[in-house]
């Protein structure tokens, strides 16, 4: 025994620093927060326990099915999106033609960019009077809306401007298809089959765990969406970009109700959890492994 954990005091010293992180940086903080869900407090004041009070004040509070409602239609419309539209941007860009990396380079630019940067520019953008995108309409003869000061057209807004940041995904795509064996398509090719079969029955399967991975970070991104509630809509108008996130910190730094805020960030734990329960017990009849040892770990 004592020998053993001699030979074991290595590891644990050049581990040491990330246990350290893990336990300083996560675990103490998810614990803390837990606690502090069941409390009343302000930032200011020490904590009062009120158990499960912010659970149910949260369930009487229409605003918190409102934020959940707008993030779920966001995650509903911006993920499948992104993932369509990045994907057949790669099956575009996975071409061996003269000049592809430029193309591919600026595609992934915007990704590179910070979030604030990109919701100032966008707020530019759907500028009703100044936009580009306005003025862009009105030269062609078409009053553009009010975009994101608009209640009906705030989310659609924000939904495509959500495709600005596509280009990790054509990335991810792009290295998944050039890692499909030559020899599969050419034997189909063989067989008959056209461009639709060859993607159907070739290139989905064989991309089915990339796919896989970008829908769940997807979803789990989508979901936690704050910077263009905070940068550019502060929740607005009428409440119709109040995205989840949003909410929590408001009340954490808005309104100071941190105990509520972390009732409010362990709800969101859950149902994020449950989404990614959910796709990945779905993806057991559509994801393809090379290997069942794969499988068995989803």
């Amino acid at each position: 025994m004592k020998k053993s954990l001699r030979e074991s005091l290595p590891f644990l010293a050049y581990a040491s620093p990330w246990l350290i992180g893990l336990l300083v940086l996560l675990l103490v903080p998810i614990i803390a927060s837990l606690y502090l869900s069941m409390t009343s407090w302000d930032i200011l004041t020490p904590p009062k326990w009120v158990g499960f009070d912010n659970y149910r004040e949260i369930y009487q509070d229409p605003l918190f099915y409102k934020s959940m409602r707008v993030t779920l239609v966001y995650s509903a419309f911006s993920v499948p999106l992104g993932v369509i539209i990045s994907f057949f941007i790669a099956l575009l860009l996975n071409n061996d033609i003269k000049g592809m990396n430029i193309f591919r380079t600026i595609y992934y630019l915007p990704a590179v960019v910070s979030g604030a940067a990109v919701s100032l520019l966008w707020a530019w953008m759907f500028n009703p009077e100044f936009g580009l995108i306005n003025n862009l309409l009105l030269k062609v003869g078409i009053n553009g809306p009010a975009w994101i000061y608009d209640e009906v057209w705030v989310m659609p807004s924000l939904i495509l401007m959500s495709l600005w940041g596509i280009g990790g995904g054509i990335i991810m795509y792009l290295s998944g298809l050039q890692g499909i064996p030559t020899e599969l398509y050419e034997a189909a090719t063989i067989d008959g089959a056209g461009w639709w079969q060859r993607l159907r029955h070739v290139t989905l399967p064989s991309m089915s765990p990339v796919l896989l991975f970008t829908n769940l970070t997807g979803i789990i991104g989508a979901m936690q969406t704050f910077t263009q509630a905070y940068v550019m809509t502060s929740g607005g108008p009428n409440n119709a970009s109040l995205f989840y996130a949003f909410y929590i910190y408001s009340h954490a730094f808005s309104w100071h109700k941190m105990g509520k805020a972390c009732a409010l960030a362990w709800i969101l734990f859950a149902v994020i959890l449950v989404l990614s329960l959910a796709v990945l017990y779905v993806s057991r009849r559509y994801v393809y492994y090379e290997s069942k040892e794969a499988a068995d770990i989803v």
